[in-house]
């Protein structure tokens, strides 16, 4: 089904598979009669032309690159636009798309959800933007129908942001990212890996996307094959898919933790673009003739099952076959896995959804930028046709990803038969996503065709003794499951006759009701803030020395965007950078927003000269110890704040409140063995913050103590790679080893200064 080759590969003619290695130059020379170097024929992926094209340092090694167009929904743009206009912002230099899917539904927070969604608009008249009113499409859809062209580059605040499969490499990133784009800044990286995704064969009758999306993610998430590279997606296998069977697998590699993704393109592509009136965005993308690439993923389509991502991750993958061949085995093993994912905080249990010897499913749910494409829904019509899900608990809702889609549904009559079914057909949002819509009742079972089944991320509170799970299934599954009412089945074992369905869109739909500037900014707009919206508080630039107590200690193997800023409802609070930062850690941490209160009390009095002692007693003790070994040291020249230890921090979400929330809470600083994403990684840069590395094994210090160390400013300015640090401990101090990874010119000059808006402040 999926082969890792152990190894990088070249590709020939984008047919065949060559293995580096001793032979491969001969076999080459064989079989194209030139010989033909590694370092040539990287040259020679679609990647590398793109990221050429885009890169304006003159070094294909340590690349700037410049976007073609940025998108941001309604959880991000608020802080972005005010970290801009705080550095003096004065037009969108690109194409800016503000969409509003994630906080659509304005019930929680009385009026903050539709206040944002007015400083969107009136933002975009004034700088020359874009905006997409709540409902008519999410982020990521309305990108592919509008803003995506073949060998283009597009920047997103979403993680989700990938239009690869129509030719466009597109990246998803922290706020902060978008915030240089938009003071015509670069996104800074080295040169990444390019990783072959090899497609052959086709996929059986009943399979979807996400099947063979799970499948690849399974193979290589947890060896990190694919880890901040790009997935280019090559071999025969391309042409037996359809746009949207491409683009949904496409959406699912950030849940690799690839850093972007690109397929070649063909005439299905041009036929998409000519269907939605862009026929001018196509070009035809593929490797040379000798492209070289860093691994190689073969996926044999014609093998792939109806796959099924239980909790609490997408790379969690089992076959539906195997799960219902091995039910109770398969369940108690995932209840085992939940024990570290929730830390044992209830009692999770799955056994008890076994039924007669069946799963029962007590939730379907098919939306967003992964479920809700117009094939997937269509395909979802055809195998409940002629069914109903019945009157017991299970339910079923169905989100089409735009209006357009959602027009056409309805005009071909599977609206009809959906809601004949007893599905209930819903607008356009992103919240099954991230748990702000449609969260399953407490021990429920959800499976859904969405992007991520994270613990504490649909409604979930263990704190308050709730939990929810979510698994991931494609939407032909979920619909043959909701025709079994609601036992698990793969679309495989139903009989069905899937249909034809011509798309077409309706240019009008957007035409009518989307507020596009054409990039004409109008400066005499007043900019509407509601009164949830606040400015960044002050932050302080690197001091000397540092203090940092350890204030929560994560031993997960992976610790997720969402466990450090949890999504849902408490999303709302996003554009309100302190009302915000209370829910940091909150539903995987409780006591972190407590104890690093009690730390910043420190910072704040040494900011206003006080004596420290006086507002936070415990550290007079601590400062006696250092300055026993460090005379130098004192209040005035050493910054004293809080830090976490977590062994994978990062993956999943782009938005970069994971960060800021820490930040504006006293954070200086993250200890990891390693960072799950670049974006994670990236956002505590921007936001000021050290991404220390420590080597695994066991830690020189433990939740509560204090960490000194000496000289940090001195380092960071030198580019040193390890720094001494100090646990201070009853018996004086202890000295162990922290390293900083590579680091560029301007990330460092953001971490002296003590965050991106200092780096780029301007001066009133």
């Amino acid at each position: 089904m999926v082969t890792l080759l152990n190894g990088g590969a070249y590709l020939l003619h984008g047919k065949n598979i060559i293995a580096d290695g001793p032979q491969a130059e001969s076999e080459i020379k064989n079989a194209t009669g030139n010989t033909v170097s590694r370092e040539s024929a990287k040259t020679q992926t679609i990647s590398y032309e793109i990221l050429k094209n885009h890169n304006t340092s003159g070094s294909m090694e340590k690349l700037k690159v410049k976007f073609d167009k940025l998108t941001s929904h309604d959880i991000t743009f608020v802080g972005i636009i005010q970290t801009a206009r705080a550095s003096g912002l004065e037009k969108f230099p690109v194409p800016y798309v503000l969409t509003n899917c994630h906080n659509s539904l304005c019930a929680v927070g009385g009026t903050i959800n539709e206040d944002d969604h007015v400083f969107g608009l009136t933002c975009a008249k004034k700088y020359g933007g874009v905006y997409v009113p709540p409902h008519q499409a999410v982020i990521h859809q309305f990108a592919r129908e509008m803003l995506a062209g073949c060998g283009k580059m597009i920047l997103g605040s979403d993680s989700h942001t990938r239009y690869g499969a129509l030719g466009t490499m597109a990246m998803g990133e922290g706020g902060p990212e978008l915030v240089k784009q938009l003071l015509k800044q670069t996104y800074d990286i080295n040169m990444p890996g390019v990783v072959g995704v090899y497609l052959k064969g086709e996929p059986m009758k009943g399979v979807g996307p996400q099947d063979v999306a799970l499948a690849i993610i399974g193979a290589v998430f947890s060896n990190g094959y694919v880890k901040n590279k790009v997935m280019e997606f090559v071999g025969p296998g391309v042409e037996a898919l359809s746009a949207d069977f491409r683009i949904g697998i496409d959406v699912m590699t950030t849940e690799t933790t690839c850093l972007s993704s690109i397929w070649k393109t063909d005439d299905t592509i041009r036929e998409f673009y000519e269907i939605h009136g862009r026929s001018e965005e196509y070009s035809r993308l593929e490797p040379g003739n000798v492209a070289y690439y860093d691994g190689m993923i073969e996926v044999d389509l014609s093998q792939v099952k109806p796959m099924i991502a239980m909790p609490f991750h997408p790379s969690n993958v089992y076959t539906i076959e195997e799960v219902n061949a091995n039910l109770g085995d398969v369940l108690r093993e995932v209840e085992k896995k939940a024990i570290l994912s929730l830390d044992g905080a209830v009692d999770y249990k799955l056994t008890d959804k076994i039924v007669n010897g069946k799963l029962y499913v007590e939730q379907g749910i098919i939306a967003g930028c992964a479920g809700g494409g117009f094939e997937n829904i269509c395909a979802a019509t055809d195998i409940l046709r002629n069914h109903n899900i019945g009157a017991d608990e299970f339910t079923l809702s169905v989100y089409p990803a735009s209006t357009p889609i959602y027009m056409e549904l309805v005009k071909n009559g599977s609206v009809a038969e959906l809601m004949g079914a007893g599905a209930v057909v819903k607008t356009a949002f992103c919240g099954p996503c991230f748990g702000a819509g449609d969260t399953p009742a407490n021990n429920a079972f959800s499976v859904r065709h969405t992007t991520r089944n994270f613990p504490n991320r649909e409604g979930s509170k263990l704190q308050n003794g709730q939990i929810s799970s979510v698994a991931l299934m494609d939407a032909r599954s979920i619909a043959a499951t909701a025709a079994n009412k609601g036992f698990l089945t793969a679309a495989t074992d139903v009989s069905t006759e899937y249909g034809t369905y011509k798309y077409y869109f309706d240019q009008k739909i957007y035409a009518n009701r989307v507020f596009d500037s054409k990039g004409v900014a109008d400066p005499n707009v007043e900019i509407k803030f509601g009164p949830n919206i606040k400015d960044w508080p002050a932050m302080s630039a690197l001091t000397d020395n540092l203090i940092l107590k350890v204030v929560s200690e994560i031993h997960d193997e992976v610790t997720t965007t969402d466990e450090l800023i949890p999504s849902g409802e408490t999303s709302s609070y996003r554009s309100n950078p302190l009302g915000l930062a209370e829910f940091t850690l909150s539903r995987k941490d409780p006591a972190y927003v407590g104890l690093a209160k009690e730390v910043q009390k420190a910072e704040h009095a040494r900011i206003a000269g006080e004596n420290v002692s006086d507002f936070y007693p415990e550290i007079k003790e601590v400062m006696d110890k250092i300055q026993a070994e460090f005379i130098s040291v004192s209040q005035y020249n050493t910054g004293i704040g809080s830090t976490i230890f977590a062994v994978k921090p990062g993956d999943g979400s782009a938005r970069e409140q994971a960060a800021s929330c820490q930040k504006v809470l006293g954070g200086w600083a993250n200890i990891a063995n390693e960072y799950a994403t670049k974006r994670y990684r990236s956002n505590l840069i921007n936001w000021g913050m050290l991404p220390f590395v420590i080597e695994k094994g066991e830690l020189p210090f433990k939740n509560h103590d204090y960490i000194f160390i000496p000289e940090i400013r001195k380092a960071v300015m030198e580019k040193a790679s390890e720094m001494p640090a100090y646990r201070v401990g009853t018996e004086g101090l202890q000295l162990f080893t922290l390293k900083l990874d590579e680091l560029t010119d301007e990330e460092r000059q953001i971490i002296l200064k003590g965050c991106l808006i200092n780096y780029n402040r301007v001066e009133e």
